[in-house]
C-alpha cells in the first residue's frame, strides 16, 4: 500500500461533527464537480465508503456505487460514487456554486482543515518520506479552483505553488516541515509520527555525512599543507641555504621531514616531548610561514 493510501485510510477513520462533515464532503464533491453530476471516482474502497457514509448520514440519500477495472491496463479497481436524487439540495447544503465554495464551508480554521481534508481524499497524493523528495500535490481541473486551494493552504503558511500541466493544474507543497504541518492539520497523526521519524533519520544521516566530508576535507588540507612544507624545506636544502634558518625554524624543518604526514598539532606535541621544550601549534605555524616565505624568496 502506498503512503498516500495509508494517509487517506487514516483520515477516513476520523469522527467528525456535522459541520466538519459538511465541509469535508464539500471538498470531496467540489474538487471533482463538473457543474451537473455528483459523481466521484476513487481507487480506494475506503474513500468510497467514506463518501457513501457522509452522504447517507447528512442527507439520508443512498448513493449508487459502481466498481470498474482501472483504465490503461491498471490492475486496480475504480470505485464510482454517484448521487442520483436530491442533487440540488445537496449542492446547496455543501455550498457548491461554481468552482469556489461558499464562505460558510471554510469560514474558520477548523472548517478549512476539514475542507482541505476532503479535497486531499479525492485529488491529492503525497510522497513517502523514504523517497528522495518531500512532495505533496493536488491535481485540479480548473485554475480558479486551484488558486482557491493555494490560498487556503497558504493561510496555514504552507507556501504552496501552482504549476500548469497539459490538462490540469497542480497545487504543490515542498519541504519536510511544511508537509508534516499539512498532515498534522488534516488529522493524520499516525502519518505525522512516521513522517517525522523518517525525516529526523534522514536529516541525521545527512548531517553525519556532512561532518564526515568536512573532517575528510580538513585531513586533505592538512596533508597538502604538510607536503608543501616538505617541498619548501627540501628546496632550501638543495640550494644550500638551510643554515640561514633560525634554530627554531631548523628544529621545525627537521621534524617535518621526519614526520611528513603529521598535523601541526601532532607535530607540536612530538617536538615538545622529544626536545623537552614546550611548542604550540600556533608557534609552529609561524615558523613554517617563515620557512615558506624564505623558500619563495629563493625561487623568486
Amino acid at each position: 500500500m502506498s503512503f498516500t493510501s495509508e494517509v487517506k485510510e487514516e483520515i477516513c477513520s476520523l469522527k467528525l461533527e456535522d459541520a466538519d462533515k459538511i465541509s469535508e464532503l464539500s471538498g470531496i464533491i467540489g474538487s471533482s464537480f463538473d457543474g451537473t453530476n455528483i459523481k466521484i471516482a476513487t481507487e480506494s474502497n475506503v474513500v468510497a465508503r467514506r463518501i457513501y457514509t457522509l452522504i447517507r448520514d447528512l442527507f439520508s440519500v443512498y448513493p449508487k456505487i459502481t466498481v470498474r477495472k482501472g483504465y490503461n491496463y491498471n490492475k486496480k479497481y475504480l470505485y464510482i460514487v454517484e448521487v442520483l436524487e436530491n442533487k440540488e439540495k445537496i449542492l446547496k447544503s455543501l455550498g457548491i456554486r461554481g468552482f469556489v465554495p461558499a464562505e460558510f464551508i471554510w469560514a474558520d480554521e477548523g472548517l478549512a482543515r476539514s475542507y482541505l481534508r476532503g479535497v486531499f481524499l479525492t485529488s491529492a497524493s503525497i510522497n513517502d518520506p523514504k523517497t528522495a523528495r518531500y512532495h505533496l500535490e493536488f491535481n485540479l481541473n480548473n485554475i480558479e479552483f486551484a488558486e482557491f486551494i493555494k490560498k487556503l493552504l497558504n493561510n496555514f503558511n504552507l507556501n504552496s505553488k501552482i504549476l500548469h500541466r497539459e490538462n490540469h493544474y497542480m497545487v504543490y507543497v515542498k519541504g519536510a516541515e511544511k508537509i508534516g504541518d499539512f498532515l498534522r492539520m488534516i488529522g493524520a497523526m499516525k502519518a505525522v509520527l512516521y513522517y517525522e521519524d523518517i525525516r529526523i533519520y534522514r536529516d541525521h544521516k545527512n548531517m553525519t555525512n556532512r561532518l564526515n566530508n568536512c573532517e575528510q576535507a580538513n585531513v586533505d588540507r592538512a596533508v597538502e599543507t604538510a607536503l608543501n612544507q616538505v617541498k619548501d624545506i627540501k628546496y632550501i636544502e638543495e640550494n644550500g641555504s638551510f643554515d640561514v634558518l633560525s634554530e627554531k625554524e631548523k628544529i621545525a624543518a627537521t621534524y617535518r621531514l621526519k614526520y611528513p604526514e603529521a598535523s601541526l598539532l601532532e607535530l607540536a606535541e612530538i617536538i615538545s616531548i622529544e626536545t623537552e621544550t614546550k611548542t604550540s601549534k600556533s608557534s609552529l605555524y609561524y615558523r613554517f610561514k617563515k620557512i615558506s616565505d624564505y623558500a619563495e624568496k629563493l625561487r623568486g
